[in-house]
């Protein structure tokens, strides 16, 4: 059977789901709701997943198709391998500038191209692998935030800098999130450019998405990384990766990649919305995991669709603890892409506490006030001497962030202790 052939059970996954979109049992399928090898063969090629597709099914349908998808390629007697690399040839790179004019490469070149950046790798780097093409709106309104909080951030003056244009388009401010004029009273960061690594372009089909080589491309990613370094003399210490799904992945595979290779390691990777990994090598373990860096910090915001439940960090952030979605998000990919959105609220200067959490394992025993341990902030300035799962709330629209949790606060510093402390 050809692996390629696996990926093209959506309809008739989607036409087997229940009607009335409960989640409870995604988990629980019977083995006779498996499809055969043989009927998974039969399928026509023109039944695949697309992202558009994903985007206009509602979160309950979206999650419950992945899940199944996922439950039946875990059945089958073909396990699916990885069979997908792209080429560094093919990856688009972008050098993001201060004023938010960016200068197109490819992977293969990304060192050269940063070698004639001035200044680059005297500051902070920031890396930002893209898990998704920038084919919906949802993906490129998440891109483009957190790009623009980055040269918000990075800002050497004391006044709005331009917006990023990402894929031709001109971001557009459409909530109070992005209103806030909090940055404007804050100092710079130590940084100036952020590096894309736009591999969410090669993985423009689901074919793709799934047979991904994460291991292979991990490498190819690392091999840039240590060129860059090398060429532009860049402290691994200053080197921030930030990955969306299965990029997170990828990132991770880099990173131990570039330790096995130097001795050293890289100094952060944030995973935002880690996703499920569905072809893997049996050899080997895949996957983002604690140690692929000196620090991996991940949120968690569509665990039962797109993403993973699994920790993957030292720190894992579940946003309204695990579920399929998180409020105002209306399809999966939307759920995804609001990691993207969360991180982008906390880099922008003047939000960086905006999602306090408390370590705990579900929703309900965050609201009964049974956490426990010290409290933790999601996003860029996370504390990298904590562990553990946390649990917080959001809002449904922007800004995302609740600055302080809802439930009694008897043994987390208390909420008037913790305003006075910000200064509200």
């Amino acid at each position: 059977m050809n692996p390629l052939r696996i990926v093209c059970v959506a309809a008739l996954l989607l036409a087997a789901g229940s009607a009335n979109g409960n989640l409870s049992g995604l988990n629980k399928l019977r083995p006779s709701q498996w499809l055969s090898s043989s009927q998974l063969d039969k399928l026509p090629r023109s039944m695949e997943i697309s992202l558009q597709k994903l985007e206009s099914m509602s979160v309950e349908k979206g999650a419950e198709l992945m899940q199944k998808l996922c439950d039946h390629l875990s059945q089958i007697n073909n396990d699916l391998k990885p069979s997908f690399l792209p080429s560094s040839s093919n990856v688009p790179c972008y050098i993001v500038k201060p004023n938010g004019k960016k200068v197109s490469t490819s992977l293969d070149k990304l060192a050269s191209a940063c070698k004639q950046q001035p200044n680059f790798g005297e500051e902070e780097v920031t890396i930002l692998i893209t898990g998704l093409p920038a084919t919906t709106e949802t993906v490129r309104k998440a891109n483009r935030k957190l790009i623009d909080a980055y040269l918000q951030r990075y800002s050497t003056k004391r006044q709005q800098p331009s917006k990023f244009d990402y894929s031709g388009e001109k971001m557009a401010r459409t909530s109070s999130e992005e209103d806030s004029n909090e940055w404007q009273n804050q100092q710079a960061s130590s940084g100036n450019l952020v590096v894309i690594i736009d591999l969410g372009n090669e993985l423009n089909s689901f074919k793709r998405f799934s047979l991904l080589d994460v291991d292979e491309t991990g490498a190819m990613i690392r091999s840039a990384i240590v060129e860059m370094t090398e060429k532009c003399d860049v402290a691994d210490e200053t080197i921030h990766v930030v990955a969306q799904g299965i990029a997170a992945h990828v990132a991770g595979a880099a990173g131990n990649e570039f330790t096995r290779k130097t001795g050293r390691q890289l100094r952060r990777i944030t995973a935002l919305d880690p996703s499920k990994i569905l072809a893997k090598n049996p050899h080997s373990l895949t996957g983002l995991s604690r140690g692929d860096a000196e620090f991996v910090d991940a949120i968690h915001t569509n665990v039962y669709g797109m993403g993973t439940i699994q920790r993957v960090g030292d720190i894992d952030f579940y946003p309204n603890g695990p579920s399929a979605a998180v409020p105002g998000a209306q399809s999966i990919v939307e759920a995804s892409m609001r990691a993207t959105r969360y991180f982008a609220e906390s880099v922008r200067p003047g939000n960086e506490r905006n999602f306090p959490a408390v370590a705990a394992n579900s929703l309900k025993e965050y609201k009964n006030n049974d956490g426990f341990g010290k409290r933790a902030y999601m996003g860029i300035n996370v504390d990298y001497d904590l562990e553990g799962d946390y649990i917080l709330e959001v809002n449904s629209k922007g800004p995302f962030g609740k600055r302080a949790p809802v439930q009694k606060q008897n043994s987390y510093h208390g909420v008037q202790q913790f305003l006075e402390k910000e200064g509200q």
